[in-house]
């Protein structure tokens, strides 16, 4: 009988010190920062199924440039060739890998959205506004999911890099996750150049 109380009573002192340490935050932030990358991929992967009806569907007007379909298909291949395993959340190059591949598929499908403006029979193409409708509603889900992954991210490294529950990171070796970026940081960062100056007139 004093043995079964001594265990109970070590096992209540251990579960309340893990509590207490945010062992069970980390658990629970771990958990959900999982799900929210599993969602962000969800998403990836429904624009990555859209890409080749979207390009069949551009290919029928002869006249469209061949060049931004290939980018569009080589940045598709490229993004969807990266292997994404639960270990690539806690490996920040092949984080920033697949990364830069989604970023590269998403500058080449604005530039085909772009240059798709120029043909009014494109346009016309009941088939392809239906797609382009689908394609920004993926669009939109993608923004939603990064940011509550990014969200996640945060709730759990500040939890790692906070004081006492930092200890216990080091212990359980639950390491900082890194977090989403800004694809064109660089250039957004930089201020626009407004001129309402009149144009100049030739002589």
């Amino acid at each position: 009988m004093t043995h079964r109380f001594l265990a109970y009573l070590t096992l209540l002192i251990a579960a309340l010190t893990l509590t207490g340490c945010g062992y069970n935050d980390f658990q629970r932030l771990d958990e959900q920062s999982k799900a929210a990358w599993s969602e962000v991929l969800n998403q990836y992967q429904r624009r990555a199924d859209l890409v080749p009806n979207i390009v069949a569907t551009v290919k029928g007007e002869a006249s469209f440039e061949q060049d931004t379909l290939t980018r569009v298909i080589e940045a598709r291949a490229k993004a969807t060739s990266i292997q994404v395993t639960p270990e690539t959340l806690n490996n920040p190059e092949a984080f920033s890998k697949f990364q830069a591949a989604q970023g590269e598929l998403s500058g080449a499908l604005s530039r085909l959205m772009v240059v798709s403006e120029r043909y009014p029979t494109l346009q016309a193409n009941q088939g392809f506004r239906d797609l382009r409708v689908t394609l920004e509603g993926t669009e939109n889900r993608i923004t939603v999911a990064r940011n509550r992954y990014i969200e996640t991210v945060q709730a759990y490294n500040v939890l790692a890099r906070s004081f006492p529950t930092n200890l216990t990171a080091k212990v359980f070796s639950y390491a900082p996750k890194p977090s989403l970026a800004v694809a064109n940081e660089a250039q957004i960062s930089t201020p626009p150049t407004v001129d309402f100056s009149a144009p100049k007139t030739k002589p």
